[in-house]
């Protein structure tokens, strides 16, 4: 039995744990509010809140996010608060909140297929954004796709509701947010009651411990296990790990960075201390999918997936990362480099999963970069990405990271180029001889996201990126055309 809060209506179904939340809503539970259309992630049509409660005795909060419910497990539901657009509006009262009276006054509203999403994601914004602006906002809007292209209204809409509706500094989170939304009508009032109703909720007795202890399958986001296998994972027994404590949190320890396995790439880009040691890394990230599924990736699902274009496998190999594993007796280190053995094949025993992960904290002599090229912008995988994590002194290179993926069967690090580019000076010819020996060290092939030629060439091209994003007073890009 999966117990959650539904709206305002405690829910206990009596369904399995890999039925999508989408199905869930509309075939049983008939709320068609929601919509169905990609069951990928990638137009936000189906977009719900998910909220979890956070905090401690006698100051439990209620932290919500935008999600797809096209690729969340209903078992992930259990103990959470779930808002469809039907529960945004207060009950028995036919009023639109704010946000809806928006889309409909400016015009953001054409066929309507996409409008539950785009609302819902709208709400989810002032429910969680630090900064109510216009730019915040239509970036919170970036899961979500209008095929009938009404963005000018869309944008119209968002950009009243920041103007209308200023977060003083008193209620930047937490309940006093919540409190002033609810004033403003944006949320219902129930929200208000949800931590001690999910505190309620939480106290009674959850599943089979055994039926879980067997289960085969471990869900962390999902966020791609269920594009590749929603099907099959219905009626699979399934063990969810993005509630465990032991597997969240980022900390610093023995000049070692440690980021919990279950960290979402939402709450990686949001650390404070992620971004003192990289301040760029809230628009690194920003490429990296979409708000919603920035919400629910992690980081070890992202390692664990063994794509050859992993963003944050390239990241965090340039950084000289070890995996933490663990089969719940043993525990065992493997450098990330090493994890990697093939093409999706990773040196993980039976029963192991990835406890953490961890890097050296950088120093101040130490730079690092990222870069990614895909077809479009944002929402969209990666023809090459590369890192590079660098350390100089006096103009000399006394160590040097570079990784690349897209350009062999795995994230790779070029072990060539960064043997290179050590006890160089950083300068025009180190930069150009740098890029040809990383060329030389690939294996790309041709599909749909560029021939082995383009990938080839761009791999060149980006280490001459990382050199004049770490050492602008150093090198002009007109010198290494």
């Amino acid at each position: 039995m999966i117990r959650f809060i539904l709206n305002d209506e405690t829910i206990a179904a009596d369904a399995k744990p890999g039925t999508i939340l989408l199905d869930y809503l509309r075939l049983h539970r008939k709320m068609t509010g929601t919509k169905e259309v990609c069951r990928e992630g990638d137009c936000g049509a189906c977009t719900v809140l998910l909220g979890r409660l956070t905090g401690d005795a006698g100051d439990y909060n209620v932290d919500y996010k935008p999600v797809n419910s096209c690729l969340l497990p209903l078992g992930e539901t259990d103990g959470a608060h779930v808002i469809t657009i039907e529960g945004l509006n207060r009950p028995g009262q036919s009023d639109l909140t704010p946000v809806q009276k928006a889309f409909v006054s400016q015009g953001g509203i054409q066929c309507g297929y996409c409008t539950p999403g785009m609302v819902v994601s709208t709400t989810g914004f002032f429910i969680d954004s630090p900064t109510i602006d216009e730019k915040n906002a239509v970036a919170a809007l970036d899961g979500n796709l209008c095929r009938c292209t009404g963005y000018g209204g869309i944008k119209r809409a968002v950009r009243g509701l920041c103007e209308e509706f200023s977060i003083p500094a008193g209620a930047a989170g937490g309940k006093k947010r919540l409190e002033l939304l609810v004033r403003w009508k944006i949320l219902p009032e129930y929200v208000l009651e949800m931590p001690e109703r999910l505190k309620e909720l939480q106290a009674l007795e959850n599943g089979d411990s055994a039926a879980e202890s067997s289960a085969k399958v471990l869900v962390a986001g999902g966020t791609d296990l269920f594009v590749q296998k929603g099907e099959q994972l219905a009626d699979a027994s399934l063990v969810f790990l993005s509630g465990r404590p032991d597997l969240k949190g980022i900390r610093t320890e023995d000049g070692r960075c440690i980021v919990g396995a279950a960290v979402t790439v939402a709450e990686l880009a949001s650390s404070p201390e992620i971004k003192r040691m990289f301040p760029r890394i809230e628009d690194d990230l920003k490429r990296f999918g979409s708000t919603p599924i920035r919400n629910r990736a992690t980081v070890a699902g992202n390692i664990v997936n063994a794509s050859p274009i992993g963003d944050l496998a390239v990241f965090l190999l340039a950084l000289d990362a070890t995996v933490a594993l663990s089969d719940g007796e043993k525990s065992r280190s493997v450098a990330l480099k090493a994890f990697f053995k093939g093409y999706k094949q990773l040196d993980l025993r039976e029963n192991e999963m990835v406890a953490s992960l961890s890097f050296p904290i950088p120093d101040k002599s130490t730079g690092f970069n990222f870069e990614k090229v895909s077809k479009r912008t944002y929402v969209d995988i990666a023809s090459v990405n590369s890192a590079m994590g660098i350390c100089v002194e006096n103009g000399i290179v006394k160590k040097a990271t570079v990784s690349a993926g897209g350009v062999a069967p795995i994230p790779l690090v070029l072990s060539e180029t960064g043997r290179f580019i050590d006890g160089k000076a950083v300068c025009v010819e180190t930069v150009k001889k740098a890029a040809a020996a990383a060329q030389s060290e690939i294996s790309p092939i041709s599909d749909v996201r560029g021939s082995a030629r383009y990938k080839r060439l761009l791999l060149g091209r980006l280490v001459v990126a990382h050199f004049l994003a770490l050492f602008p007073e150093r090198l002009k890009a007109k010198e290494l055309l």
